[in-house]
């Protein structure tokens, strides 16, 4: 009955049937159905934080939504299963007047577009540069590069992070001697089946392995405790295939991209394929970034920082090998970051130097990616997050 109806509720119907009248159904759809993105930042004059994009799949644009939340050197983002809590990697070297670097945690507010903190702890040593939630969305893991560590984190019911519940430091070094010197660990990935957790190492040429509990947030050294690369790759990013049988690996150092096969029984990873990212005549210094798919890990995409290119490769459904299909401009310099969004339709690069985000249109059918893509302004972007 109209009586049993606020006169609030009664007037929003009213303006959505007159909406509705104007401009069709389906137009009010495409409106409810933008999307949000978060950005890290690496902080400063002109940036403060983590910033929120309404993101429009239908035209490939992005709106700045303003300052999400303020924080310290948010370099990587991290969303937890259930799309409500989003944790941030304090990529700094002192926190509290210790040598740490800090993990916060937000809660998202998807009508404001805004992040409010719910904690910030130690990260267990200094510069993290990376952070990942377990299936459970109550673990939390850092790697730390400056100082060669690993954490792993509880997280409770309202997301608030314990402190480090497992702590990792590693010694040693590798051949490269400006950036092998000392362990640097830059990648924290999850196993498929929640079981495991590899610590890309980019300073020791290795991906530790650890068993995980769930329970308890707790990391064990697993057996067999590393895969080894070949020196002087410098592995610094893992992404499971969505097949969950392959790994691939981004050898920062090296610029080149290798398919590993993971056994989930015991948690080795074992290479089936590595591809150089570079061209043969391309000699300029040049450093691998990241690696993304499309819904079908019919394709791989892997970015390259000097070089500021994303090459695009069709991946070999049975075997995982790699077959270079092109070399798009990466619409910027030094893309730290790529992501795919939720329609598969585009890809966007963070692109830190030229402080831009670049979207780039993706043929689906053929996996190519359009050679001009459409610029947006971001001071010194680092991590693209969809939610």
């Amino acid at each position: 009955m109209i009586h049993s109806i606020s006169r609030r509720s009664f007037v929003k119907t009213a303006a959505l049937a007159s909406m509705a009248t104007r401009v069709g159904m389906s137009e009010i759809k495409t409106i409810q159905d933008k999307q949000l993105l978060f950005v890290g930042t690496q902080t400063g004059p002109a940036s403060k934080g983590i910033y929120a994009y309404e993101w429009d799949a239908a035209q490939g644009l992005l709106k700045e939504l303003g300052l999400a939340a303020e924080s310290d050197h948010p370099t990587f983002l991290a969303l937890a299963p259930d799309g409500k809590r989003l944790y941030a990697a304090n990529e700094i070297n002192e926190y509290q007047g210790a040598k740490s670097g800090a993990v916060s945690g937000f809660n998202i507010d998807r009508s404001g577009a805004k992040l409010a903190l719910i904690n910030t702890v130690p990260s267990t040593a200094s510069g993290p540069c990376h952070v990942a939630v377990d299936a459970t969305g109550h673990t939390v893991f850092c790697a730390n590069y400056t100082d060669g560590g690993a954490g792993s984190f509880h997280a409770n019911a309202q997301g608030r992070l314990s402190t480090a519940v497992s702590q990792f430091h590693y010694k040693g070094h590798s051949v490269v001697p400006d950036r092998q010197e000392a362990s640097h660990a830059h990648r924290a990935t999850v196993s498929p089946d929640n079981r495991f957790v590899y610590i890309n190492d980019l300073g020791l040429d290795c991906i530790h392995i650890y068993r995980l509990d769930p329970a308890t947030s707790k990391l064990t050294p697993n057996s067999p405790a590393q895969w080894t690369a070949h020196p002087g790759s410098g592995p610094r990013a893992l992404r499971f295939h969505p097949n969950g049988k392959w790994a691939f690996c981004i050898h920062e150092l090296a610029c080149a991209l290798e398919v590993l096969e993971w056994d989930p029984h015991t948690g080795a990873l074992t290479s089936l394929d590595r591809v150089n990212l570079l061209p043969a005549d391309f000699h300029q210094p040049s450093l691998a970034s990241e690696v993304v798919f499309d819904r079908e890990g019919k394709f791989a995409y892997a970015a390259v920082r000097g070089y500021d290119h994303v090459m695009t490769y069709a991946v070999d459904p049975a075997s995982g090998a790699l077959t270079l299909l092109d070399r798009t401009s990466a619409g910027g310099r030094t893309p730290r970051h790529i992501a795919m969004d939720p329609s598969y339709g585009w890809l966007l690069v963070a692109n830190q130097d030229s402080d831009n985000i670049a979207v780039i249109r993706r043929n689906q059918k053929t996996g190519k990616l359009e050679n001009a893509g459409t610029s947006f302004p971001r001071v010194k972007p680092q991590c693209l997050v969809f939610l």
